[in-house]
């Protein structure tokens, strides 16, 4: 079972990076927040954790324990995949998802997309008490600072990325619109605006 990977960014992007340990590439599946902290280049080290199916084993990575435990949560839910335990950390941080659960705010929580109204209720239900156990203050603010892009790139790149999260095309298309992304805005910096303006 492998727990953790330090190796060398082969590959970056919104939703796995591929790590080569010792010449071995690893494909980790990631959530935003772990894709908004890693650098562009150079040695990373995430917090793994294997996904056994019958069809394939999967990896998922994260840069702090904090949200491993968060993804580990989640999976324990019933109807909550490793996937949709992934994307719903793209979209929410361990803090405030943390704080979503305690207050039962069930507006919060069915804005992401992928969980309706039951689901977000079995989620209190189920996490309310859990939640309140874990160690959110050791969960660094997602804001480093990306590679700059064209803006036609920049805005390709996070039109994929929200897709790919459960969006739907036509409110993809709206956020775009209310977007800044001028003087070459990072792929990381235009996310979390886009993130920002789907969760209100």
């Amino acid at each position: 079972m492998i727990a953790l990977l330090t190796g060398l960014i082969a590959h970056k992007s919104p939703d796995h990076v591929i790590l080569d340990v010792h010449g071995v590439g690893y494909r980790v599946m990631i959530p935003f927040s772990t894709y908004y902290e890693l650098p562009e280049e150079g040695t990373a080290t995430l917090h793994i954790h294997t996904s056994v199916r019958e069809d394939a084993i999967l990896l998922y990575g994260f840069r702090t324990r904090t949200e491993k435990s968060f993804f580990q949560l989640l999976i324990s839910v019933s109807g909550i995949g490793p996937k949709l335990a992934r994307d719903i950390l793209s979209n929410i941080q361990p803090p405030q998802l943390a704080a979503a659960l305690l207050q039962g705010d069930l507006h919060k929580l069915s804005a992401i997309p992928g969980i309706g109204k039951k689901t977000a209720e079995r989620l209190v239900l189920e996490l309310k008490d859990k939640a309140g156990k874990l160690d959110t203050g050791s969960v660094s603010a997602a804001d480093a600072v990306g590679r700059s892009l064209p803006e036609s790139s920049v805005l390709d790149d996070v039109s994929s990325a929200l897709l790919n999260l459960g969006y739907k095309d036509i409110q993809v298309r709206k956020v775009l619109a209310e977007l800044d992304c001028a003087g070459g805005a990072a792929v990381e910096e235009v996310l979390k605006q886009a993130l920002k303006i789907l969760m209100k």
